[in-house]
């Protein structure tokens, strides 16, 4: 059984929860791109707390756009969720040992993709974010295969020292793994992000980050941002690293490449994650030495 006492998560946090449903549902397809045996545990706990009768009043209505919005990007968001999967594992058959999840959300790999006991697995992510997750990670016995520790934290302040102290190593080459929270952050606090994951990245370190452009005026990145409450004070804010950050990492040390999402989400055999925009998708970073 679920905790029913598990914080609720209000802001940029709730994307983590939606996040959770998309995989949650994922899990349920005959033909499903991965197993999420935790999501729904995730969903349960959010849904007790917004739905309950001492809730406030504007809790159920935030449950119901919640679920909206998992309808209006399940399609995209499912096939990136199996994207990043692949990319850990890949990681891990490389032979690395260390990976860091920049913003991990209500994210279980740790827990359910089976990965060896010697990888030491960083999740960094605002404390009220482990006060909703932990316990239902608890609730329902979940047991992680590798080297998890997890370190609450705020990406805008200075991070570093409390990665360190979890027992991050400096000199062991890091996947770094961000599903998406540098864009929510302002180009300024993106560029710091990014600048820490440079200092404190061995030669021969990955990191990822989203190059794309999205139709603002469609009703769904409207009602995204009105339930995060991104930009509701500065709408003019530049968010994530900018459309010069390829330029960025490799004026900074690392070797970048871009791969639209369209060729990412092609082999997943999911036609309605096709955009048929060339310019967006990821770029991929590694450290040089």
């Amino acid at each position: 059984m679920t905790s029913r006492s598990a914080t609720p998560l209000t802001g940029v946090p709730v994307t983590a929860l939606g996040v959770a449903m998309i995989r949650d549902r994922e899990s349920g397809r005959d033909d499903r791109l991965y197993d999420d045996p935790y999501a729904h545990a995730f969903a349960e706990a959010a849904r007790d707390a917004l739905l309950d009768p001492k809730a406030p009043a504007e809790a159920a209505k935030q449950w119901a756009q919640i679920e909206q919005l998992v309808d209006q990007f399940y399609e995209g968001r499912t096939v990136g969720v199996r994207a990043v999967d692949d990319r850990v594992q890949a990681w891990v058959d490389e032979g690395g040992k260390q990976l860091v999840m920049v913003g991990a959300g209500l994210d279980t790999r740790a827990y359910r993709m089976g990965l060896p006991a010697d990888l030491r697995w960083f999740e960094l992510d605002l404390p009220e974010m482990f006060e909703f997750k932990e316990p239902v990670l608890t609730s329902v016995d979940a047991t992680p295969t590798c080297d998890r520790r997890v370190v609450p934290v705020d990406l805008r302040t200075d991070w570093a020292p409390r990665l360190v102290a979890a027992g991050y190593e400096t000199d062991v080459p890091t996947a770094w793994i961000d599903e998406g929270v540098i864009p929510y952050l302002s180009q300024d606090e993106a560029t710091r992000v990014a600048a820490t994951i440079t200092r404190l990245s061995a030669p021969g370190s990955e990191f990822g980050t989203v190059r794309a452009k999205v139709d603002e005026t469609q009703q769904r990145y409207r009602e995204l941002k009105r339930l995060v409450a991104t930009d509701a004070e500065h709408p003019a804010v530049v968010r994530g690293l900018g459309p010069h950050a390829q330029g960025w990492l490799e004026q900074n040390g690392w070797r970048t490449e871009f791969r639209s999402w369209d060729e990412t989400a092609k082999p997943y055999s999911r036609p309605l994650a096709i955009t048929g925009d060339p310019s967006n998708g990821a770029i991929h970073a590694v450290r040089r030495g």
